[in-house]
């Protein structure tokens, strides 16, 4: 699949932002300025950066959820979560996607849902979220180009610069909209998580729907 030929170009100081409409869903697709061209070289490429996905990484607090937490009378911390993004989750695994969950954020209700939807590598109250990806990635052997990694604050910062495929929530702050080459339309908790996997499977034919 492909971008349609309508596309409109916005020139800024540091980079290029062509925001197009792809079959898959309308997105916003940034482009690096000349001096960062060796590892994103045109808007063209991103959805075939999509496709050679095969582990995803997810904040919670902004991305899972609305980055919103309802504070009752004992101190406890509610949260919010999307159905749709777990269902998403669900597919993702079951396709035999690999998936962790990285967040600074401790919440054993948090935890268990994800564990219900069969994401085995949640890491959680996570005070180094470089070190913490690092090992990730020893303990796997992973190729860091095809890992996408969704991110919407300055935690995420020094792991997306790390990833083949960074990306955040439509509200996301500035410095990580700034260093992500895919942009949700979506917001945090409302469906962003779904957009990306949904893109990914879908390439790979996997999304039988």
């Amino acid at each position: 699949m492909g971008s349609s030929s309508v596309c409109s170009w916005q020139s800024g100081a540091a980079n290029w932002v062509l925001t197009a409409n792809c079959q898959l869903t309308n997105c916003q697709l940034k482009m690096y300025p000349p001096d960062n061209t060796e590892r994103f070289q045109h808007a063209g490429n991103i959805l075939g950066r999509f496709k050679d996905i095969h582990t995803f990484i997810f904040d919670v607090d902004g991305v899972l959820t609305n980055g919103e937490v309802l504070v009752t009378e004992q101190g406890e911390l509610l949260r919010k979560m999307s159905v749709r993004d777990g269902q998403a989750l669900r597919m993702a695994v079951e396709e035999g996607f690999r998936i962790l969950i990285l967040t600074k954020g401790k919440s054993e209700g948090v935890v268990a849902r994800l564990r219900e939807l069969g994401i085995r590598d949640v890491l959680y109250n996570v005070q180094n979220k470089l070190k913490a990806y690092e090992e990730f990635l020893d303990a796997y052997d992973l190729d860091e180009d095809g890992i996408l990694y969704m991110g919407d604050d300055l935690p995420d910062f020094e792991v997306m610069r790390r990833v083949g495929l960074p990306t955040c929530p439509q509200d996301a702050v500035p410095e990580i909209r700034e260093i992500s080459h895919y942009i949700s339309p979506l917001n945090g908790g409302a469906g962003c998580a779904r957009d990306v996997i949904e893109k990914v499977m879908k390439l790979n034919g996997m999304w039988n729907y």
